[in-house]
Protein backbone atom coordinates (compact mmCIF):
# COMPACT_ATOMS: atom_id res chain seq x y z
CA UNK A 1 0.00 0.00 0.00
CA UNK A 2 1.36 3.25 -1.07
CA UNK A 3 1.47 6.11 1.57
CA UNK A 4 1.57 10.03 0.99
CA UNK A 5 1.60 12.68 3.54
CA UNK A 6 -1.33 14.63 4.50
CA UNK A 7 -0.94 17.91 3.47
CA UNK A 8 1.48 19.84 5.38
CA UNK A 9 0.68 17.34 8.83
CA UNK A 10 3.75 15.23 8.29
CA UNK A 11 1.42 11.99 8.92
CA UNK A 12 1.99 9.53 6.15
CA UNK A 13 -1.34 7.92 5.39
CA UNK A 14 -2.18 4.94 2.87
CA UNK A 15 -3.17 6.14 -0.52
CA UNK A 16 -6.50 3.94 0.51
CA UNK A 17 -8.64 5.48 2.88
CA UNK A 18 -11.25 3.23 5.07
CA UNK A 19 -14.72 4.86 5.43
CA UNK A 20 -17.05 3.28 7.89
CA UNK A 21 -20.16 4.91 6.76
CA UNK A 22 -21.42 1.37 5.96
CA UNK A 23 -20.83 0.11 8.99
CA UNK A 24 -23.44 0.06 11.68
CA UNK A 25 -27.46 0.94 11.17
CA UNK A 26 -26.92 2.46 8.21
CA UNK A 27 -24.88 -0.65 6.00
CA UNK A 28 -23.41 -3.54 8.27
CA UNK A 29 -25.70 -4.22 11.14
CA UNK A 30 -23.57 -7.03 12.77
CA UNK A 31 -20.49 -5.48 14.73
CA UNK A 32 -18.09 -8.48 14.21
CA UNK A 33 -18.07 -8.83 10.82
CA UNK A 34 -17.26 -5.30 10.68
CA UNK A 35 -15.07 -5.52 12.66
CA UNK A 36 -13.47 -8.10 10.37
CA UNK A 37 -13.56 -6.06 7.97
CA UNK A 38 -11.55 -2.89 9.45
CA UNK A 39 -8.69 -5.39 10.87
CA UNK A 40 -8.53 -7.08 6.53
CA UNK A 41 -8.18 -3.36 5.22
CA UNK A 42 -5.33 -2.50 8.67
CA UNK A 43 -3.92 -5.76 7.60
CA UNK A 44 -3.47 -5.15 4.15
CA UNK A 45 -1.80 -1.62 4.57
CA UNK A 46 -4.75 0.85 5.56
CA UNK A 47 -3.55 3.26 8.35
CA UNK A 48 -6.42 5.66 7.38
CA UNK A 49 -9.57 5.36 8.71
CA UNK A 50 -12.33 7.72 8.12
CA UNK A 51 -15.77 7.81 9.89
CA UNK A 52 -18.31 10.71 11.35
CA UNK A 53 -20.50 10.68 15.00
CA UNK A 54 -23.73 10.77 12.53
CA UNK A 55 -22.79 7.64 11.02
CA UNK A 56 -25.46 5.49 12.41
CA UNK A 57 -26.06 8.09 15.09
CA UNK A 58 -22.84 7.02 16.68
CA UNK A 59 -22.73 3.35 16.04
CA UNK A 60 -20.09 3.38 13.33
CA UNK A 61 -17.67 5.27 15.76
CA UNK A 62 -18.16 2.63 18.73
CA UNK A 63 -17.55 -0.28 15.76
CA UNK A 64 -14.37 1.13 14.90
CA UNK A 65 -13.49 1.74 18.16
CA UNK A 66 -13.75 -1.38 19.31
CA UNK A 67 -12.11 -2.66 15.98
CA UNK A 68 -8.52 -0.40 16.98
CA UNK A 69 -8.07 -1.27 20.64
CA UNK A 70 -5.02 -2.37 20.76
CA UNK A 71 -3.74 -0.97 17.69
CA UNK A 72 -4.47 2.71 18.20
CA UNK A 73 -0.79 3.77 17.28
CA UNK A 74 -0.59 2.40 14.23
CA UNK A 75 -4.02 4.39 12.63
CA UNK A 76 -4.55 7.17 11.69
CA UNK A 77 -8.05 7.92 13.05
CA UNK A 78 -10.39 10.89 11.24
CA UNK A 79 -13.99 11.68 12.44
CA UNK A 80 -16.38 14.44 11.12
CA UNK A 81 -18.70 16.55 13.56
CA UNK A 82 -21.39 19.24 12.40
CA UNK A 83 -24.33 17.09 11.43
CA UNK A 84 -27.61 16.69 13.00
CA UNK A 85 -27.19 14.33 15.62
CA UNK A 86 -30.37 15.01 17.54
CA UNK A 87 -33.77 17.31 17.04
CA UNK A 88 -32.46 19.96 19.28
CA UNK A 89 -31.21 22.92 17.18
CA UNK A 90 -28.08 22.75 19.35
CA UNK A 91 -26.90 19.28 18.74
CA UNK A 92 -25.63 20.41 14.89
CA UNK A 93 -23.31 23.04 13.28
CA UNK A 94 -20.09 24.52 14.27
CA UNK A 95 -20.72 26.55 17.38
CA UNK A 96 -18.22 26.61 20.11
CA UNK A 97 -21.29 24.62 22.08
CA UNK A 98 -21.26 21.92 19.97
CA UNK A 99 -17.55 21.17 18.91
CA UNK A 100 -16.84 21.22 22.59
CA UNK A 101 -19.78 18.61 23.25
CA UNK A 102 -19.51 16.70 20.14
CA UNK A 103 -15.82 16.12 20.27
CA UNK A 104 -16.29 14.61 23.74
CA UNK A 105 -18.83 12.06 22.46
CA UNK A 106 -16.73 11.12 19.74
CA UNK A 107 -13.22 10.72 21.98
CA UNK A 108 -16.09 8.41 24.02
CA UNK A 109 -17.65 6.02 21.62
CA UNK A 110 -13.67 5.77 19.71
CA UNK A 111 -12.36 5.01 22.77
CA UNK A 112 -9.48 7.10 22.25
CA UNK A 113 -7.89 10.14 23.96
CA UNK A 114 -7.57 12.01 20.87
CA UNK A 115 -8.41 12.22 17.37
CA UNK A 116 -5.96 12.68 14.21
CA UNK A 117 -7.95 14.45 12.08
CA UNK A 118 -11.40 16.31 13.10
CA UNK A 119 -13.60 17.19 10.24
CA UNK A 120 -16.52 19.75 9.88
CA UNK A 121 -18.95 17.79 8.27
CA UNK A 122 -20.41 20.71 5.97
CA UNK A 123 -20.07 24.08 6.29
CA UNK A 124 -22.28 25.89 8.76
CA UNK A 125 -23.41 29.04 7.88
CA UNK A 126 -24.83 29.98 10.92
CA UNK A 127 -21.61 30.22 12.98
CA UNK A 128 -18.71 32.74 12.78
CA UNK A 129 -16.26 30.82 11.16
CA UNK A 130 -13.54 32.83 13.28
CA UNK A 131 -15.90 31.07 16.37
CA UNK A 132 -15.07 27.84 14.88
CA UNK A 133 -11.49 27.63 14.24
CA UNK A 134 -10.92 29.24 17.52
CA UNK A 135 -12.73 26.07 18.98
CA UNK A 136 -10.75 23.69 16.98
CA UNK A 137 -7.33 25.40 17.82
CA UNK A 138 -7.80 25.18 21.58
CA UNK A 139 -8.89 21.97 21.06
CA UNK A 140 -6.03 20.81 19.23
CA UNK A 141 -3.96 22.57 21.83
CA UNK A 142 -5.63 20.71 24.47
CA UNK A 143 -4.11 17.95 22.75
CA UNK A 144 -7.58 16.28 22.07
CA UNK A 145 -6.73 16.69 18.56
CA UNK A 146 -4.18 16.54 16.07
CA UNK A 147 -5.55 18.36 12.89
CA UNK A 148 -8.82 20.09 11.57
CA UNK A 149 -9.78 20.46 8.73
CA UNK A 150 -13.03 20.80 6.27
CA UNK A 151 -15.60 18.46 4.03
CA UNK A 152 -17.22 19.99 0.86
CA UNK A 153 -16.17 23.64 0.84
CA UNK A 154 -16.30 25.08 -2.15
CA UNK A 155 -13.19 26.76 -3.20
CA UNK A 156 -14.39 30.52 -1.57
CA UNK A 157 -14.89 29.10 1.44
CA UNK A 158 -11.28 27.41 1.51
CA UNK A 159 -9.75 30.28 1.31
CA UNK A 160 -12.15 32.13 3.63
CA UNK A 161 -10.72 29.25 6.10
CA UNK A 162 -7.25 30.63 5.19
CA UNK A 163 -7.63 34.11 5.60
CA UNK A 164 -9.27 33.98 9.10
CA UNK A 165 -6.89 31.62 10.68
CA UNK A 166 -3.97 33.94 9.37
CA UNK A 167 -5.32 37.10 10.16
CA UNK A 168 -6.26 35.74 13.81
CA UNK A 169 -3.78 33.97 14.50
CA UNK A 170 -5.58 30.47 14.33
CA UNK A 171 -4.89 27.00 13.42
CA UNK A 172 -5.83 26.59 10.19
CA UNK A 173 -7.85 23.54 7.84
CA UNK A 174 -5.23 21.31 7.22
CA UNK A 175 -7.34 18.97 4.79
CA UNK A 176 -10.49 19.04 2.58
CA UNK A 177 -12.87 16.12 2.02
CA UNK A 178 -14.80 16.42 -0.73
CA UNK A 179 -16.91 14.26 -3.31
CA UNK A 180 -14.72 12.88 -6.36
CA UNK A 181 -14.88 10.54 -9.40
CA UNK A 182 -14.98 10.26 -12.53
CA UNK A 183 -18.46 11.20 -12.58
CA UNK A 184 -18.41 14.24 -10.45
CA UNK A 185 -15.34 16.56 -11.63
CA UNK A 186 -16.66 19.72 -10.97
CA UNK A 187 -14.01 20.64 -7.88
CA UNK A 188 -11.20 20.29 -10.64
CA UNK A 189 -11.70 23.55 -11.55
CA UNK A 190 -11.31 25.67 -8.39
CA UNK A 191 -11.44 23.30 -5.12
CA UNK A 192 -8.68 21.02 -6.21
CA UNK A 193 -6.41 23.79 -6.99
CA UNK A 194 -7.28 26.31 -4.18
CA UNK A 195 -6.37 23.30 -1.62
CA UNK A 196 -2.98 22.94 -3.26
CA UNK A 197 -2.40 26.20 -3.15
CA UNK A 198 -2.67 26.07 0.29
CA UNK A 199 -0.84 22.75 1.14
CA UNK A 200 -3.85 20.62 2.46
CA UNK A 201 -4.13 17.45 2.01
CA UNK A 202 -7.13 16.40 -0.16
CA UNK A 203 -9.26 13.00 1.18
CA UNK A 204 -12.26 11.80 -1.33
CA UNK A 205 -15.63 10.07 -0.67
CA UNK A 206 -17.58 8.47 -3.33
CA UNK A 207 -14.69 7.35 -5.96
CA UNK A 208 -17.31 4.86 -7.33
CA UNK A 209 -20.20 7.47 -7.29
CA UNK A 210 -22.62 5.99 -4.54
CA UNK A 211 -21.70 2.62 -6.57
CA UNK A 212 -22.12 3.27 -10.11
CA UNK A 213 -18.44 2.60 -11.17
CA UNK A 214 -18.33 -0.50 -9.04
CA UNK A 215 -18.83 -2.86 -11.79
CA UNK A 216 -22.23 -4.14 -10.96
CA UNK A 217 -24.06 -5.50 -14.05
CA UNK A 218 -27.38 -3.63 -12.57
CA UNK A 219 -27.19 -0.09 -10.95
CA UNK A 220 -30.76 -0.05 -9.71
CA UNK A 221 -29.67 -2.94 -7.04
CA UNK A 222 -27.04 -0.87 -5.63
CA UNK A 223 -27.59 -0.39 -2.14
CA UNK A 224 -27.90 3.11 -1.56
CA UNK A 225 -30.77 2.93 -4.48
CA UNK A 226 -33.85 3.01 -0.94
CA UNK A 227 -32.16 6.28 0.05
CA UNK A 228 -31.76 8.07 -3.17
CA UNK A 229 -33.58 6.68 -5.44
CA UNK A 230 -34.26 9.36 -8.43
CA UNK A 231 -29.60 9.40 -8.60
CA UNK A 232 -29.70 5.64 -9.48
CA UNK A 233 -32.72 6.52 -11.85
CA UNK A 234 -31.55 5.64 -15.79
CA UNK A 235 -34.72 7.07 -17.21
CA UNK A 236 -33.71 10.91 -16.13
CA UNK A 237 -31.54 12.76 -18.55
CA UNK A 238 -28.75 13.02 -16.03
CA UNK A 239 -28.94 9.03 -15.37
CA UNK A 240 -28.82 8.08 -19.11
CA UNK A 241 -25.89 10.45 -19.63
CA UNK A 242 -24.23 8.39 -16.82
CA UNK A 243 -25.78 5.37 -18.20
CA UNK A 244 -23.99 5.87 -21.65
CA UNK A 245 -21.03 7.32 -20.14
CA UNK A 246 -20.57 3.97 -17.72
CA UNK A 247 -20.78 1.80 -20.99
CA UNK A 248 -18.03 3.44 -22.90
CA UNK A 249 -15.91 3.28 -19.68
CA UNK A 250 -16.03 -0.13 -19.45
CA UNK A 251 -14.59 -0.45 -22.91
CA UNK A 252 -11.77 2.22 -21.57
CA UNK A 253 -11.25 -0.49 -18.38
CA UNK A 254 -11.34 -3.76 -20.37
CA UNK A 255 -8.45 -2.29 -22.44
CA UNK A 256 -6.44 -1.27 -19.72
CA UNK A 257 -6.74 -4.61 -18.37
CA UNK A 258 -8.16 -3.09 -15.31
CA UNK A 259 -12.03 -3.59 -13.84
CA UNK A 260 -14.20 -0.82 -13.19
CA UNK A 261 -13.53 0.16 -9.40
CA UNK A 262 -9.51 -0.10 -10.49
CA UNK A 263 -9.87 2.09 -13.35
CA UNK A 264 -12.39 4.55 -11.59
CA UNK A 265 -10.19 4.85 -8.30
CA UNK A 266 -6.84 4.65 -10.44
CA UNK A 267 -8.30 8.12 -11.98
CA UNK A 268 -9.26 9.76 -8.55
CA UNK A 269 -5.88 8.77 -7.11
CA UNK A 270 -4.23 10.22 -10.38
CA UNK A 271 -4.75 14.21 -10.18
CA UNK A 272 -1.59 15.40 -7.84
CA UNK A 273 -4.01 17.13 -5.52
CA UNK A 274 -5.38 13.96 -3.55
CA UNK A 275 -3.55 12.49 -0.76
CA UNK A 276 -6.23 9.41 -0.25
CA UNK A 277 -9.02 7.75 -1.88
CA UNK A 278 -11.54 6.63 0.58
CA UNK A 279 -13.35 3.47 0.03
CA UNK A 280 -16.46 2.34 1.83
CA UNK A 281 -16.99 -1.38 1.70
CA UNK A 282 -19.82 -3.22 3.67
CA UNK A 283 -19.22 -6.34 2.79
CA UNK A 284 -15.76 -8.76 2.91
CA UNK A 285 -16.16 -9.34 -0.64
CA UNK A 286 -16.06 -5.73 -1.40
CA UNK A 287 -13.35 -4.56 0.23
CA UNK A 288 -11.32 -7.44 -1.52
CA UNK A 289 -12.17 -6.18 -5.01
CA UNK A 290 -11.27 -2.34 -3.93
CA UNK A 291 -7.92 -3.45 -2.09
CA UNK A 292 -6.95 -4.43 -5.82
CA UNK A 293 -7.16 -0.85 -6.91
CA UNK A 294 -4.48 0.11 -4.69
CA UNK A 295 -1.08 1.06 -6.56
CA UNK A 296 -2.84 1.27 -9.95
CA UNK A 297 -1.39 3.95 -12.25
CA UNK A 298 -3.34 5.20 -15.67
CA UNK A 299 -1.19 5.58 -18.43
CA UNK A 300 -2.08 8.89 -20.11
CA UNK A 301 -3.93 7.42 -22.92
CA UNK A 302 -6.23 5.77 -20.36
CA UNK A 303 -6.92 9.24 -18.59
CA UNK A 304 -7.39 10.85 -22.11
CA UNK A 305 -10.06 8.50 -22.60
CA UNK A 306 -11.77 9.06 -19.35
CA UNK A 307 -11.52 13.07 -20.85
CA UNK A 308 -13.07 11.87 -23.64
CA UNK A 309 -16.19 10.93 -22.17
CA UNK A 310 -16.41 13.56 -18.70
CA UNK A 311 -15.15 16.12 -19.60
CA UNK A 312 -12.67 18.09 -17.09
CA UNK A 313 -14.53 20.02 -14.49
CA UNK A 314 -18.09 18.88 -15.03
CA UNK A 315 -20.52 16.48 -13.14
CA UNK A 316 -22.48 14.22 -14.95
CA UNK A 317 -25.40 14.98 -12.66
CA UNK A 318 -25.05 18.17 -10.22
CA UNK A 319 -27.35 17.06 -7.92
CA UNK A 320 -24.99 14.17 -7.17
CA UNK A 321 -22.44 16.65 -5.29
CA UNK A 322 -23.57 18.27 -2.05
CA UNK A 323 -22.09 21.58 -2.63
CA UNK A 324 -25.24 22.47 -4.76
CA UNK A 325 -27.01 23.06 -1.36
CA UNK A 326 -25.91 26.40 -0.44
CA UNK A 327 -28.60 28.28 1.37
CA UNK A 328 -27.77 31.35 -0.52
CA UNK A 329 -29.46 29.97 -3.79
CA UNK A 330 -31.64 27.55 -1.99
CA UNK A 331 -34.15 29.60 0.25
CA UNK A 332 -35.20 32.36 -1.48
CA UNK A 333 -35.23 34.63 1.51
CA UNK A 334 -31.63 35.10 1.11
CA UNK A 335 -31.78 36.62 -2.50
CA UNK A 336 -34.49 38.94 -2.01
CA UNK A 337 -35.27 42.19 0.40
Amino acid sequence: MNRRILGGTGISVSELALGAMMFGQMGNTDHNDSIGIIHKAIDAGINFIDTADVYSAGESEIIVGKAIAGRRDDIVLATKFGLPMGEDPNQRGASRRWITSSVEGSLRRLGTDYIDLYQLHRFDYGTDLGETLATLTDLQRSGKIRAFGSSTFPAERIVEAQWIATERGLGRFITEQPMYSIFARKLEAAVLPTAQRHNMGVLTYSPLNGGWLSGRADITGAHRVASRPSMYDTTTPTGAAKLDALNRLTVVAADAGLTMPQLAIGFVLAHPAITSAIIGPRRHDQLDGLLTAAGVVLSAETLDAIDAIVAPGTDVNPADNYNADDPALADARLRRR
